[in-house]
């Protein structure tokens, strides 16, 4: 039927994978907030 079936599933693969990824861009998807974490100061580690 085609003479190159590999190179038309990689056609194929690159073409779902160009359309997934502007899909993604178009689309993307809701970041949820999360609450930042303080930081320990280095000082209630140090050395006695």
């Amino acid at each position: 039927m085609f003479r190159h079936p590999l190179l038309l599933l990689a056609l194929v693969i690159a073409a779902l994978l160009a359309i997934g990824l502007l899909g993604i861009g178009a689309f993307p998807p809701s970041v949820t907030p999360q609450p930042v974490e303080r930081s320990v100061p280095a000082e209630r580690f140090g050395t006695r």
